[in-house]
Order: structure tokens, then sequence, then C-alpha cells
């Protein structure tokens, strides 16, 4: 093709995102994936068993549906639908009990006020406040540094949300939050269960505004997932982006992009290529990837190059699926069938596992983060049959083993084995009879993540930590809390940047505008000095 405006590296959900709202202001824009295959870490396939659909990494996509941006590409015209589970999470408990959140806030409440009388009537209080308040808390997360119009919004909307009473929720540590406004641990779990989906320590600011944003998309927008598969979500963004001129060209690695005069003019591939790019670069990276490689150091300033020798990765990731011949059978069945289930009985049991991870240790008692997809979606199983997933996270270097030693953290395929048997007996300490139900087992390690996504380093999920020392301003180090990077024309569009994590497209989104307003900036400038 000519020379593209724009090339994006990179087809994960951000890189997409980015080359669709690029295309729809009338750039020409040029993808290029390293991998044979589109969507990073938004991927399904049959590989576990040709009659079940399994996604590769992620799965439930509350961010991807809540997201103004992604709801603003119209995807259902370009083949996606969604689907929900008959209840959007829940936390099963030794003893029978199951912590639910249901689709309508006043079973979810009943349900609380069930198991701990009063619980039903706090959790209400949150949803009546997140009413008032969620969506501009949303736009401000999603929207770059600093959120004006979205800030601006939270901060006439928070005397009648709650004041500084609402201010001190969002800020205060997981823990704090719920012992203040619970006194059943189920309530107290279905909170500190969506915490973890982030790596903040219970007791650390910023985890109970996690654990808050995502009970409350559950219960206003649900977890869906898409029908068919994750990689339907990728194949819409595809899809659409196509159907406009976008080109996609797969097994392309980038390895390294060019700059002229301290300005980003192209790519150059692994097999010696270059495309010229005539306005901009984005790169659906990594940070250190980006900064580390792709950009040669001369091109860099020292302070950053300094920085990013500091930059922290989320915990690495084990993940299981499970192709079965039925459905899960827990010891006590839900009285609604969650699609998300999360593993573990207490905020103190949580804490351990968090604890050893960050003391380099195999958690002896991993939490656990459960798909059961064939209850959201049953196309994804043979009828009556269930593709589960199940992933925990481990440490990036491992020191020990806090469970029965056996585990070293090389994650070859004998402590990935290892790891999946602690995992899969500790989901059948609630599910008595699961082996039985086992028609295939897959297990992705560490590297077996890397080597799939590039993006996923040793299986850090996140694209680097979400504790508050890296976010804001501080994503992916101090000073480049934005899109743009000390290149001119090239912009960091992965979840390395602001805002980070989950299938949102902010990432993209905001690297796209700034490369769009950039660009506007210069052609005024331009247009000034050629009529002077």
């Amino acid at each position: 093709m000519p020379r593209p405006d724009a090339v994006v590296i990179g087809s994960g959900p951000n890189g997409l995102v980015a080359a669709n709202l690029l295309i729809d202001a009338g750039w020409s824009v040029l993808v290029l994936e390293a991998q044979q295959t589109l969507g990073g870490a938004v991927q399904s396939d049959s590989a576990v068993h040709p009659d079940y659909v399994h996604d590769t990494f992620s799965a439930f996509y509350p961010l991807a549906h809540g997201s103004p941006t992604i709801r603003g590409l119209g995807l259902d015209k370009y083949g996606l639908e969604w689907a929900h589970a008959p209840a959007t999470f829940g936390t099963p408990f030794a003893d029978g009990r199951w912590a639910l959140q249901h689709h309508d806030k006043q079973d979810t409440a009943a349900s609380l006020d069930a198991l701990c009388p009063g619980d039903g009537a706090a959790y209400l209080d949150l949803v009546r406040i997140w009413e008032r308040i969620g969506d501009q808390i949303v736009g401000s997360l999603l929207s770059p540094f600093p959120p004006v119009k979205h800030g601006l919004g939270a901060a006439l909307r928070v005397s009648s949300a709650g004041g500084l009473s609402l201010v001190r929720t969002m800020l205060a540590p997981l823990r704090s939050m719920v012992d203040e406004r619970f006194r059943g641990v189920e309530a107290k779990m279905l909170f500190g269960g969506n915490a973890v989906h982030a790596d903040i320590a219970m007791d650390a600011p910023g985890s109970g505004l996690m654990g808050l944003l995502l009970v409350m998309l559950g219960q206003t927008v649900g977890y869906p997932v898409p029908v068919g598969g994750a990689g339907r979500l990728t194949q819409a963004l595809a899809n659409r982006f196509t159907a406009q001129g976008g080109e996609i060209q797969l097994g392309t690695r980038v390895v390294e992009v060019l700059v002229k005069d301290r300005r980003a003019t192209g790519v150059r591939t692994e097999d010696g290529d270059v495309v010229e790019a005539g306005r901009a670069v984005l790169a659906d990276v990594s940070a250190p990837a980006l900064y580390g490689g792709l950009v040669h150091p001369d091109h860099l300033p020292s302070r950053v190059r300094a920085k990013m020798a500091d930059f922290e990765w989320d915990p690495g990731t084990i993940k299981v699926d499970w192709a079965m011949s039925g459905p899960v059978p827990w010891a006590s069945k839900p009285p609604v069938d969650p699609g998300t289930v999360h593993l573990a009985e207490s905020i103190d049991e949580i804490a351990q596992a968090q604890l050893e991870i960050k003391n380099e240790a195999v958690p002896a008692r991993p939490f656990l983060l459960i798909g059961q997809m064939a209850v959201a979606d049953p196309g994804r199983a043979p009828a009556g049959g269930e593709a589960l997933w199940a992933y925990t996270h481990v440490p990036h270097t491992t020191r020990s083993d806090a469970g029965d030693g056996g585990i070293t953290g090389r994650w070859d395929r004998d402590d990935c084995e290892r790891m999946a048997d602690r995992m899969q007996a500790r989901l059948e300490a609630f599910a008595p009879g699961f082996a039985d139900r086992v028609v295939a087992r897959r297990v992705l390690g560490p590297r077996d993540m890397q080597e799939l996504d590039e993006n996923l380093v040793n299986g850090a999920l996140n694209g680097g930590t979400s504790n508050l020392h890296q976010q804001l301003v501080f994503r992916p180090v101090p000073g480049l809390g934005r899109a743009e990077t000390p290149v001119k024309a090239l912009y960091l569009a992965s979840a390395s940047a602001h805002p980070g994590g989950g299938v949102h497209g902010a990432c993209g989104s905001n690297a796209a505008r700034a490369a769009l307003a950039h660009h506007r900036v210069r052609s005024v400038v331009h247009g000034a000095r050629r009529s002077g």
C-alpha cells in the first residue's frame, strides 16, 4: 500500500481501537502484528478439545461493555453479540453458602441480607451512590490524565453522592472499605474477589476502588462474554477497521521505530523492510519493549532510560483450561449459576496468597479466578458440558514454594503441571468428583503466555503493576502519564500506559486522540508559516 498516515504496532484490543479511531478520522492506517493471529490477549481457540471453545486469555468483559469508546464503535454491526450468565459472579464457601451478585440489585441485596441481616441495605447504599456518580468515575478513569471533563462532572456530583465520605471510600484499602460497611464475610468477598483482578494488596490504597468499580460494573452492565468466544470481539474490531479500508499484516514483527530529527518516521520489520508513516506511529507494546528495544537509546532522554529500570510488572499467571463432560459438580449448587467464580473464603486468605507472591513464594492456597463459559454462552461446549478455566498469580522470581515445596519457579512443563494439579485440587475441594468430568486439560504457564502474546511478560496480564506508584501520572514511569512519548509522533497505546490493564480500549483511544490532536496543531502551525 502507499505510505500510510499511521502505523499501529500490535493488534491487541488497544491497537485495534486506535486503528479504528484513526481511520474514522480519515487517516490511512496499517496494523502490523508479530503473531499469526489477531487480538493479543483477546483470543479464543479449540486447542483444548475440538468440540469446545476456550478463551485463550481474557474472557469476561465488564470494562469493554461499559467503555464509552468500545460502545461507540457499534461493533454489533460487525458480528459482535454479547451473552450473560444467569448470575454475574459468586464465591462458594465450604459449608455450602454462596455469595452471589444477581442481575437485579434488589435480588443481590436480598441474598446478602439473608446471609447477614443489614448487609443488603449497605449494598444498596453503595449502588445508589454509584448510580449518581459511577459514569463520571468510569469516564475519569478511562480518560487521558488529567480527566478534565469527567473530573469536573465527578466533582459536581460528589456532594450529592456522599461528599468526603465517598472520597474516603474510594481511597480506602479494600479491607477497610468492606469492614466499615459489611458484617458478613459473604458481602466482603463479593468486593474482595473482584479487587484481586488487579495486583493491589487488600490493605493498600486503590484496592477498594478496584473492588468497588468491578462490583458496580457487574451490577450495572454485567460481566458479558462475546457469543462464540473472545475472538469474536477481536474479529468485530478488525472487521470494522478493514471495512473502511484499513490493512492488517500478520506475521510481521517490528524490530525498530525509525526516528529522524527526534520524530518517528516509520518502522523497520524483522525482515528488513521499512514502512514509512506519514503522520504517526502508535505502539500497542509494553513500555519496556518500546523504551528498551524498539526505540534506540540514543533517541531517548537519559532520565527516561533511568526511570524505565524501575518499571514494575504485575505478577505472573498460570491458566488452566478444562473441557468437561458436565457442569462443575459444586458440593452445594448455587441457586443461580454465576459465570465468574472467585475461589477464596476470606479477605485474609487472599491477603496471605498476595503476601506469599510479594515474598517470591508460590502460594500454598492460591486464589482462583474461574470462568464457567458454557454457563454464560452454551455454544462453547457440547450440550450439558462446560468449557471451564481458572487462573492464579505467581511471582516473577521464585525463591520458595509455600505449598509442598515441589514447585521450583522455573515454570517448565513439570512446574506448570504441578501448579495446575494444586489449582485443580483446590477446586475439587469445593466440587467433589470434578476430575471425573474432565475430558481434556491445557496448562498455560508464564512462558507460554509470553510466547503467545509478547506483551504478557511472564504472564503479567495488566501491562505493569496496578499499584498507585505506577498509575496516573506515574504510568509507565513518572513524567510519562499520557500517551505521548519523548519522540514526536510516537505514542504508547498499550496497557503499560494510563489507565492500565483491562479490555476497555482506553489506552488505544488516548493514543489515537493524542495523535489526531497533535497533527491538527502541526497543520495549523505549518499553514500559518506558509501564509506568513
